[in-house]
């Protein structure tokens, strides 16, 4: 199962189309929270928003996750050690206030484990390469911050 997630604060509907378009065409089944999606889709079974239970159980179940590029759907791919298909939303097209995520989509462009689909032609192409990524690198991170790290804070914290 691929599944797919923009995140809860706003709709997506260019990445879930391109999405939608491609799953008509193959067998793999697609699962999309969609946000407030603006359309509905034919071939993705969808909900607008899910529980964090059943966030993270679609999560654990999927071969791929394919989500726009925000920092708690990178990480918790990663955390999952799920490969990933990131599509950051764009401020000239309206899907958001600035261009941050394609900062975070810039730089995670050399981790073998998350895919970066800049436009919709290079989404098509890398979900037509589900197989390779399904069966190539994965990252596994914790969810937690590193023991060095969290000795600097508390260390800070007590000055």
């Amino acid at each position: 199962m691929i599944f797919v997630t923009v995140g809860t604060q706003l709709p997506f509907d260019r990445m879930l189309a391109i999405v939608d378009t491609w799953a008509q065409q193959v067998p793999t089944k697609v699962f999309a929270q969609t946000g407030p999606a603006a359309r509905s889709f034919e071939h993705l079974e969808c909900a607008e928003f899910l529980a964090p239970a059943e966030f993270d159980q679609r999560f654990s179940e999927a071969s791929l996750v394919v989500a726009h590029a925000g920092m708690g759907s990178i990480l918790t791919a990663l955390s999952y050690g799920k490969p990933l298909i990131i599509v950051p939303r764009r401020a000239d097209l309206g899907e958001h206030r600035n261009d941050h995520q394609m900062a975070t989509a810039q730089k995670f462009q050399d981790n073998p484990a998350v895919h970066i689909a800049w436009n919709e032609s290079e989404l098509l192409a890398l979900l037509n390469r589900y197989d390779a990524i399904v069966q190539g690198s994965r990252e596994l991170i914790s969810p937690f911050a590193p023991a060095p790290f969290l000795e600097k804070l508390k260390q800070l914290i007590e000055q």
